[in-house]
Formats: structure tokens, sequence, C-alpha cells
């Protein structure tokens, strides 16, 4: 569209020759101040005239001040003044220099005012020539808004001017870029023009008119008027127009938004359209145009009854055809496209069965980051809750490269890879495969990532992984307890969670519970359970799943042991703390000798513990009683002098760890704790529970066929009269445990 220049015919008054073409640029800017109208037509034609010869002219006139003036005279009483001033206001606006100063002089709804169809159609011409240039400016554009300028501009798509169309496409296309903006398109009838202007012999009309129509039909009311102005035909006619393949990427980005509406495409699968779009997408076509195919089926399969409709109409033969073609941008926007369709189950298995998923392996093994990780996205999806799936992409021998991906650059493409590997471990098969190959080394990094899909991906998959001793084993050496303890600090609910899960699973083993003790595992859980917001029943079950592991510090925190908790060699009491923090007893057994309670500790390896075990065993209260120096009656027993015994012994020892074996004057807390260790090895099922000033107690379950016996809960007595059992709750009870 080349410029025609001035059209006599359409000019409403006669020229009067005015001699300024010797005169400087500066003496006609003067001249556009003249109080006569035919010295302004002249001087203003000629200001045009200097302008359309280039920048530098335009960055002169604007020094010299033209542009004042050029504002005033485009409100001029005489139409020949406003065109010619309009012309040469148009061509200068177009230079960066001159825009900027133009939203300086708010000249807009000047121009707005001269948008009527009244106008002159060249006036129409170089305002929407300025306009255009302004709307390139936020600022410009509320104003142009804020003017009532959509409804004129909506006006001059029907101009039989191509040059009003194109700028005044363009304007609007600037400016429904913002929401309201498209709303006001479609309030003042701007559907049809704009469909009407896909028909231009221009191409650059064209362009213009698809891309104001991918952005307006975004509105569904404006989707609504699309679709009752039979937009769709009109897109598809585009489409099936073998000679404007340029037009194809674009008519397509505008179907996608229509086909984003449910109700639309219900529509226009009742009338045949689907069928006409599926043979579209099956036609070879430029790697440009089939990226836009496979957009347009994304945007399309975003709610599930499109993803059925389209499901029924074979779109995975379309989607499977093109992961075979070379170029990469196809590839990846097909493999975002198989990631939406595969939210429909039914999808999963066509694609499993047209051989989709050895084709989406081949893109893990790209060099382009962003295929990798489209294709590690749809393959998460895929598996998801899909054994066939998963199995499929184990005998592609995708696992072992998603295994790889867990050690990659990309955030998101380490985050698929874990969702698809914890999808894929629930079969023990491809779970023993994954772990063969190094999956829990290879989870150390990513459990130290700063994206928290990672994290959460990760972990989750970390706590399906670790269910076999080896493999925990394996976390351990490897380093990973530690970052998996220091996501118990995240305040994101989803990543503590499944933290919280690992923790539990991991726990199972007691080196690794301890590892994770030393790391501060117990104190985070106590913080995180006694927070309303962030304690969950997954951190309460790694908290006891941590204490069952280790039950010398469950017992000095709780200060209970259930039947089920057995105690063996090694086990230690190191009294009752408030803090979850306890050392272990190697770091116990290295401290100085102190004034504080002994910890007393389960060695059957000493030869005083031998002998005990040996004397005690065959023989399940009296003999505990005995060993620990006899029956001590109540009155008396602030003359049993246990704790001078117990310092003898620390400074024979010189330790603050006892071996429970040496003592031989022992009191509830000693005696409590050996009837425990020695009724678990005979497999006698009692608890261990402490109570305060160095009261501890022993409960055992009798059970009984005959209805005339006794059965339940007792209390056993070791101290005062060995042997006896006493029922909770009784009044000796009570007095054996706070007396």
């Amino acid at each position: 569209m080349a410029k025609k220049g001035k059209k006599p015919s359409e000019t409403p008054c006669k020229e009067t020759v005015v001699p300024v073409e010797g005169k400087t640029p500066a003496t006609v800017v003067l001249l556009l101040s003249s109080p006569e109208e035919d010295i302004l037509i002249k001087a203003s034609e000629a200001i045009h005239t200097f302008a359309e010869k280039g920048d530098e002219n335009k960055i002169t006139l604007l020094g010299l001040g033209a542009l004042e003036p050029l504002c005033q005279l485009i409100t001029h009483s005489n139409k020949l003044v406003r065109r010619n001033a309009f012309m040469a206001l148009g061509i200068m606006a177009i230079n960066g220099d001159v825009k900027s100063a133009l939203e300086r002089i708010h000249v807009i709804p000047s121009i707005i005012d001269k948008l009527s169809l009244e106008e002159d159609i060249v006036v129409h011409e170089f305002a929407t020539l300025c306009l255009a240039s302004l709307s390139l400016d936020f600022v410009s554009k509320v104003q142009i808004f804020d003017s009532n300028g959509l409804p004129p501009l909506i006006q001059l798509l029907s101009s039989p001017d191509p040059d009003v169309q194109k700028n005044s496409l363009e304007i609007i296309l600037n400016l429904v870029q913002d929401y309201q903006c498209r709303v006001v398109v479609h309030e003042f009838g701007g559907i049809p023009p704009l469909l009407e202007l896909l028909k231009s012999d221009f191409p650059v009309i064209q362009h213009l008119a698809l891309e104001t129509l991918q952005n307006v039909t975004t509105d569904r009311e404006t989707r609504n008027t699309f679709r009752e102005e039979q937009g769709f035909e009109k897109l598809m006619d585009i489409l099936n127009n073998t000679v404007g393949l340029d037009l194809h990427a674009e008519a397509l980005d505008a179907l996608a938004n229509y086909l984003s509406d449910s109700e639309s495409v219900q529509q226009i699968h009742e009338s045949g359209g689907l069928t006409r779009l599926m043979d579209f997408f099956l036609t070879p076509n430029l790697p440009e145009i089939q990226s836009n195919v496979v957009k347009c089926i994304t945007r399309v399969a975003q709610s599930p009854e499109n993803r059925k409709l389209l499901h029924e109409q074979h779109v995975e033969k379309v989607l499977v055809e093109y992961l075979s073609v070379e170029d990469n941008g196809v590839k990846m926007s097909t493999c975002q496209a198989v990631a939406a369709m595969s939210l429909h189950l039914d999808s999963k298995g066509r694609f499993q069965e047209l051989g989709g998923i050895p084709a989406l392996v081949d893109g893990l093994c790209t060099e382009c980051l962003k295929l990798r990780e489209a294709a590690t996205q749809a393959l998460a999806i895929l598996t998801h809750s899909n054994d066939t799936s998963a199995m499929a992409l184990y005998e592609a021998g995708g696992h072992e490269i998603l295994v790889q991906q867990l050690q990659g650059s990309c955030a998101r493409s380490v985050a698929n890879a874990a969702a698809a590997l914890c999808n894929m471990a629930g079969q023990e098969v491809i779970r023993c495969s994954i772990l063969a190959h190094g999956v829990m080394q290879a989870l150390v990094e990513p459990m130290k990532s700063t994206d928290t899909q990672v994290l959460v991906n990760a972990t989750l998959c970390l706590a399906v992984l670790a269910c076999d001793t080896e493999a925990r084993a394996e976390l351990q050496s490897a380093g990973g307890l530690q970052p998996l303890v220091n996501l118990l600090r995240s305040y994101h609910n989803e990543v503590l969670q499944n933290a919280c899960l690992a923790v539990n699973v991991c726990a199972s083993d007691e080196p690794a519970a301890v590892e994770m003790c030393k790391f501060g595992a117990l104190e985070l859980l106590r913080e995180i359970n006694q927070s309303a917001n962030r304690r969950s029943s997954f951190s309460e079950l790694a908290m006891i799943s941590l204490l069952n592991s280790n039950l010398s510090v469950k017992y000095s925190l709780t200060g209970h042991l259930a039947f089920t908790d057995i105690v063996s060699d090694g086990f230690y009491d190191a009294g009752q703390v408030r803090a979850p923090l306890v050392l272990s007893l190697e770091e116990l057994s290295k401290k100085p000798v102190n004034q504080q309670r002994p910890i007393i500790v389960i060695n059957t390896t000493t030869e005083y513990e031998v002998s005990a075990f040996l004397m005690i065993m065959g023989l399940c209260v009296r003999m505990v009683s005995e060993a620990m120096g006899g029956a001590v009656e109540m009155e008396k027993l602030h003359e049993f002098p246990w704790v001078l015994h117990l310092s003898e012994l620390k400074f024979q020892l010189q330790s603050n760890v006892i071996p429970i074996g040496m003592i031989t004057r022992g009191i509830y807390c000693h005696r409590a704790l050996l009837f425990k260790c020695l009724a678990d090895c005979i497999g006698m099922s009692s608890t261990l529970v402490r109570g305060e000033y160095n009261r501890a107690w022993n409960e055992v379950l009798l059970l009984s066929g005959n209805p005339s016996s006794s059965s339940g809960r007792y209390m056993v007595d070791l101290m005062h009269q060995p042997g006896r059992l006493l029922a909770p709750s009784t009044p000796a009870a009570v007095q054996y445990q706070t007396i």
C-alpha cells in the first residue's frame, strides 16, 4: 500500500500558490503561525514534503518547534489546512523522538475528534498513522481508550482506504493487549469488520486482523459473537487456502482461543467442523504450521470435555505422527499436546498402542533442553496411575535415561523425571531396575534444589523408592539423609509433607534413624508438630517412626516404651530430657565424669551382665529384685544406699556410663529397665514407663481363657513386694508410682 500523496478530487477548497519553495525550514515553521489560510496550507504541505525525506529532517523540524503549531492546525476550521497539518504530523510521528514529544503535548483527544466519518479520508489516514505510533506507549494507549477512541477506530475498519484500515488495525491491536479494551471491541461491534478484513487483498491487513482476533477471542462473550458471525468457517477458509500459507500460523492461534471454549467445540463437532479440522492437521505442512497445529490442540485440550471429543476424532494419531518429524520445535509442541491429552485416561492407552512412548523416549536423548523438558512432562503424565504406560516406558529403556535426567541443569526436566520415575516405581521389577541404575545417589542433588516442584517430586520419588533396606543404605552412603532432614525446615506444605513421608520410610532402619536424629530431625519434627499450621499426620508419623527406630531416644523424650518396643543390646537410659537433642552412647561415653545421674546401658557382652542374665533368665520378678539389692520397705526407702553405690561405680569406671549388670543396689528406674530387657529377651511383652523422682515401672498383660481368672494389664512390683501385681489406678499402684 504505497502512499498516494495528495488526493485532489477530495480537496474541499481551491489551492492558492504561495511561493515558499525557496524558504528555509525555520522560515516555513514560522509560517505555520500565519493568520492567512493560504500560507498555512502551503507551509504545512511543505513541512510534510520535507519530513518525508528522512528521520534527520523530522528531528530538524522537531528542534525548530514545528509540533505545537501543527497540533493546533489539525483543529483548524479550513479542511485543507487540517488535511495538510495531519499529513505533516502523521509523517513526523513515525520518528521515536517526535513520538515522545507528542506524548507530552496531549494531542490525542484532538486527533480522535477528527476520526468521524464526515472527515476527509486523507485526515483519517494520517490521523490513524499518528495514533498508530503513539499507541505503542502504555500511557498513550490509556489516553486513547479514555478519550473514547475505540468506537471511531472500529468504524474506520470498514473504510474504503486500505491505509486507514491498516493503521486502525495497528492501533486496535496495540490497545487489545489490555483485557478491558478487548471487551469494548466486542461491545462496539468490532468482530464483523475484523472477520471481513480476513478477505482483504493486502496480506498485511489479513495478518493484523488475525492477530487482533487472536487477542479479542480470549473473552467468552467475544467468542459467542465470533461463533454467530461464522468465524470458524472463515478461519477454515484461510487454512484451506494453500496460497496464503503465511497466514496459517496466526489463523491457528485465533482458532485455538475459540476452541478453548467447550461449548464452541461441541457445536463445531456437531456440524462436522472437527472432522474438517483433523483433516487439515493431517495434511503435510511447514514446520511452523505444524507447530501451531499442535499448539492449537494443546489449547483445545485444556478441558475434560474437549479432550474427550479430540479423542473421538483420533487426535492421538496426529500427535504420534508429529513426534517423528525432524524439527525440534514441532516435537516440543507435540510433547506438550501429548501431555495435555494424556489427562484423558483413554488417550493414555491409545498413545501406548500407537507407539508414542518410544517416540517420547527419543526426545529425552536430544541436545535441545526445551524438547527434553517437554518429553519428560509428557512421560510423567502418561505414566501417572497407568501401569501399562509405565511398563512400556520401562521396556523402551526410558527409566535409565530418566535417572540421568535427575542430574540435569533444567529444573523442569528434573522435576518431571522424578515424577515419571515415581510413577514407574510402583511395579517391583521396574523399581529394582531403577535402583540398579543409581537413582538414590542421583536424587541427592535434586533435594538441594531451590525449585519447589523439584523438591516436591524428588522427595515423593525418594519415599516410594526407599522401601527396601539396600536402597536406604545407598541413600545414606550417598549423603542423602542430611538434605532430606534439611527439607523439614520448609514452609511449603507439599514439600514438608513429602519430606516427612520420606523420613518415615527411611527411619525403618536404625542406622538411618540415628543419623537423621544426629542431623536434627527430631528437633525439627517436634517444632513442626507443635505448630498448628505445619503439623500433619505425616509429621506425626515421621516422629513416631524415628523414635521407634531409636528406643533410647524415645524413652528419654517420652518416658514410655510400649509392649511392641523391644529393648536389645546397646539400649541406654540417659534420663528424661526436654529437648529432642539426645547424644549417642559413644558421645556420652567420652564426656568426663560429672555429678549428674549416670547413664545405664544394656550391654550383655560384659562379664557382669552375662552372669546376671544367666542367673535371672529363668527366675521373670523376685530375682530381678534380688539382683538389685532385694526388697526395700516403703518406710526405709530413704536408707537404701543406691546413690552412693552408683557414684562408686562411676568413679571405678571413670565414666558416666554404667552397664546395668554392674548395679547391685538399684532403685525403681534400674529395676524396671532390667525387667523390660529380660522380658523382651524371653518374649514376654512389657512396657517401661518413667515417672518422676527416679520412679519407673513395668506393665504386663495377663490373658486367661478361664472366665473365673483375672486378665488384663498389671503393674509389676519390683521394689517393695517383688512379684506383686498391681491393677492400674488402684491406691497401691498410685502409691508405687508417686510416693
